[in-house]
């Protein structure tokens, strides 16, 4: 990737744990779906779909809400399923130097509270916890670096801390390419973890990109065990007219 002479426009953001500054654009939507499955030795998790549904109002602002439908089996157990815990949130981004200068902003989100089933099968939690994250982008020489660390401040569950970090650049018109480090810690309380991860973007048509990633937890985790996890779906871009937006790079 680092030898390519391509334009560096990487993001963070699906389908990567972190996020980054980027905002759709006035009245302009980003709507992404996603599987994204979590494999350990003794059990499977996974989030078919991940609904993820992002508005722009004006240049710098973009309302968010987001919700998984969970599905997960242990060793020797029943399959569970439902509705898992959503989180909508308003990012603003305070900071807009372009695309060869700085970027940031802050996104405040809420994971609610889950069904009482729900939350006796271990598919979400009690909540609410707020998320407070504040994300940073800059380009370095070839390559775009995003930046987040945040902490959810528990009403109800555990206190917990993230911290981000992706770089990656394009590697065609078309074909984006980056890796992440993600490092989420929670207090008494599961994950407990850093992963690794790699992924990228690809346009299909105007307004449609595939989104891939897969990654591994650096080390054993609380649980005993690795664990592989990915995401893989799809990025819909359209514009306050229901048009798709022109997702060629300029």
């Amino acid at each position: 990737m680092l030898l390519m002479p391509a334009l560096c426009l990487a993001q963070a953001g699906p389908p990567y744990l972190s996020n980054d500054p980027g905002v759709p654009g006035s009245k302009n939507w980003e709507i992404n779906l996603a599987l994204v499955p979590t494999l350990a030795r003794n059990s499977n998790l996974l989030q078919s779909p991940v609904i993820d549904l992002n508005y722009g109002v004006g240049d710098d602002i973009q309302l968010t809400a987001e919700i998984p439908y969970v599905i997960q089996s242990e060793s020797g157990g029943p399959q569970e399923s439902g509705w898992g815990n959503a989180l909508p949130g308003i990012k603003w981004r305070f900071l807009n130097q372009g695309e060869e200068g700085w970027q940031a902003s802050v996104f405040p989100q809420v994971e609610t509270g889950a069904s009482i089933v729900a939350q006796e099968h271990g598919i979400a939690g009690p909540g609410p916890r707020y998320l407070l994250p504040v994300e940073i982008e800059k380009r370095l020489g070839a390559l775009d670096v995003d930046f987040e660390a945040g902490e959810y401040l528990p009403v109800h569950g555990a206190h917990e801390r993230i911290l981000g970090l992706v770089a990656g650049r394009l590697v065609t018109e078309r074909l984006e390419f980056d890796a992440e480090i993600y490092d989420d810690r929670a207090e008494g309380a599961l994950p407990h973890q850093t992963t690794l991860d790699v992924g990228g973007r690809y346009t299909l048509h105007p307004g449609l990109i595939a989104l891939f990633m897969a990654g591994h937890t650096l080390g054993i985790d609380e649980r005993g065990a690795p664990s592989f996890f990915g995401y893989f779906g799809v990025q819909i871009l359209l514009s306050d007219n229901g048009r798709r937006l022109n997702t060629n790079p300029p």
